[in-house]
């Protein structure tokens, strides 16, 4: 009845000293962390094909349940081909940002609520509103500071209400958190996120706070960008992993809402998402005008901004 159990437990810290091993003995801690990632990716959809196969055991009928066990399997390589290509981006993002591990010093005392960074002020009472077409319909987003505050990691937060509507339908409704540190960068701490159909939840995927499950918050505006700047503007693996460089600070974009000069362009991507690009233009005393969707070539442009 003891060597099973004793197997068990000696497998398992065989794993945990070879892990270990593995991340002291390397200086590129963003590395090994896209490969814990791929390793928690294929086990998951490892348990899924398992869980799946399960059922179609269930099914009387021959063919009927060797067309589940065909479907299961396909699913199955889809899955581990999306593991294997965020590991990919994963390791394309660690390129540009180095080896060393992400863990940001957050010190409550150091941040504020107050956030005047030009290119991303937050005034409480503001409204944002954006629209455009997309394959999916028309998209109208309003992004809401509000006069709510929250407590994330001992940082008083300022609360942002982000709500996406398609064809006038609620299909996203978001919280989001930022603060800003004594030097004027913005930071991002987190997202309660709900996306929508037929006006109930059907996901709560990406929701995250800093220092909850070890999440980290990231820079979403810096106080001085520079071109060739990149960073994480948010970290929990598997669940929250944007980053976005800088690409230019001196464009010229016209929207609905006016025409903006001097410009920041940033381009961001995400080890969840392999091969999503978008490009945003922060307009200065403004915010964001426009994001650019490269992949779909969906634009959208600020439309108006109500209360400021």
């Amino acid at each position: 009845m003891n060597r099973p159990s004793q197997l068990k437990r000696a497998l398992f810290a065989m794993v945990l000293g070879t892990t270990a091993t593995a991340v002291a003995g390397t200086s590129n801690v963003c590395q090994v962390t896209s490969q814990d990632g791929l390793n928690s990716c294929q086990k998951g959809a490892q348990g899924d094909y398992w869980t799946a196969v399960g059922m179609c055991a269930n099914i009387s009928d021959s063919q009927s349940r060797q067309a589940c066990i065909l479907k299961a399997k396909s699913d199955y390589q889809s899955a581990v081909t999306t593991c294997q290509d965020q590991f990919t981006s994963r390791n394309q993002i660690c390129k540009k940002l180095g080896g060393g591990p992400y863990d940001p010093t957050i010190d409550p005392a150091n941040f504020t609520t107050n956030i005047d960074n030009p290119y991303l002020p937050l005034k409480p009472g503001a409204t944002y509103i954006y629209e455009g077409p997309t394959s999916q319909g028309f998209i109208r987003t309003t992004f809401a500071v509000t006069t709510n505050t929250k407590l994330i990691d001992g940082v008083t937060c300022v609360e942002v209400h982000d709500q996406v509507f398609t064809d006038g339908e609620l299909t996203e409704d978001t919280l989001d958190w930022f603060a800003q540190d004594k030097d004027g960068n913005v930071w991002y701490f987190g997202e309660d996120s709900d996306e929508l159909a037929n006006g109930r939840v059907s996901s709560l995927g990406g929701s995250w706070q800093g220092g909850v499950n070890g999440a980290s918050p990231g820079m979403v505006m810096k106080a001085h960008p520079k071109v060739g700047d990149f960073y994480r503007q948010e970290f929990l693996l598997n669940t929250a992993e944007d980053s976005a460089g800088v690409l230019n600070l001196n464009q010229t974009v016209t929207v609905p809402a006016g025409t903006f000069h001097h410009c920041l362009e940033t381009a961001e991507v995400t080890g969840l998402e392999p091969g999503a690009l978008e490009h945003k233009f922060y307009a200065p005393g403004i915010g964001n005008v426009l994001t650019v969707d490269l992949v779909t070539g969906d634009t959208f442009p600020l439309v108006q901004i109500v209360g400021n």
